[in-house]
């Protein structure tokens, strides 16, 4: 592959949280309030530090369901609690309760706050599909729709698949890459000839076990060892900037050749398609 040259593509299916919307600190914050709340009451077995709202947040939770995120982070942490069901009230007795929290929590912060969007998501979305691409918006949240339609971006998109579907359609959360194989289905593409765009090592994971032509790492905060994780686990490109792909993908003329996004359009490569196995 050419160095500035990626695959040809009919479609790209990206992530939301963190790849669309700056919403990923929100969220890191909702997973904090509801895990301290838990680990400062009696647990089973010794004393626990506080979440790490940096570390465990990108290796544990990011990009998984709530349910999913809460059972990797108690289980990291030797935290055997029982799963509980979906109706349960935030708290600490279950896995679900623990969910729960976050989830109100989240809701809490974001409820009179305008929705955060990346200065590069328009211009990239827009580009892309003046290009002719088909585009998917897709996440493991099941706020996703709503905060799309706050922000204004669902007319961009052909499809929007988030957790209240997923939830419906009994489809396992990241690493499995159940919830993006359905998403270019509504597309009317096949992985192979597709591009996947996420931030998050479970989501990278997804793309490269459902045989997406291209997955694309995003590491817009250019954090240590963020991009090495994103290459090692299935990217096969990292990008800092929607634009730079935009441009990278044949949508140069419609971005505009001076165009920048939010993180200066960087990028950093990787030969072939993949990294290191999922």
């Amino acid at each position: 592959m050419e160095p500035h040259k990626l695959p040809a593509v009919r479609a790209v299916l990206f992530d939301t949280d963190g790849v669309l919307l700056d919403t990923a600190v929100s969220h890191a914050a909702a997973w904090k309030k509801a895990f301290d709340a838990c680990l400062a009451s009696p647990l089973p077995g010794p004393p626990q530090p506080a979440f790490d709202a940096e570390g465990e947040y990108r290796a544990l939770v990011d990009g998984k369901s709530r349910f999913d995120g809460a059972r990797a982070f108690l289980r990291a942490r030797g935290v055997d609690l029982p799963a509980g069901t979906p109706g349960d009230p935030p708290g600490c007795a279950t896995v679900w309760a623990v969910a729960a929290a976050k989830d109100r929590a989240l809701v809490t912060a974001l409820r009179d706050a305008e929705v955060p969007v990346f200065a590069d998501t328009v211009p990239a979305l827009r580009a892309l599909r003046r290009a002719g691409l088909r585009l998917a918006a897709v996440s493991a949240s099941r706020h996703a729709r709503s905060l799309l339609a706050s922000a204004g971006l669902v007319r961009w998109f052909d499809t929007v698949l988030d957790g209240e579907q997923a939830a419906r359609l009994a489809l396992p959360g990241k690493p499995d890459p159940a919830l993006f194989l359905a998403a270019a289905h509504r597309l009317g593409v096949v992985p192979g000839d597709s591009a996947l765009v996420e931030d998050a090592v479970a989501g990278v994971k997804a793309g490269r076990r459902g045989g997406f032509a291209l997955v694309v790492g995003v590491d817009r905060r250019a954090a240590p060892g963020t991009a090495a994780a994103l290459r090692h686990h299935g990217a096969g490109v990292v990008v800092r900037d929607l634009t730079d792909l935009a441009r990278r993908l044949g949508a140069c003329d419609a971005v505009g050749s001076g165009r920048r996004g939010a993180s200066g359009g960087r990028s950093e490569e990787q030969d072939g398609r993949g990294g290191g196995a999922a």
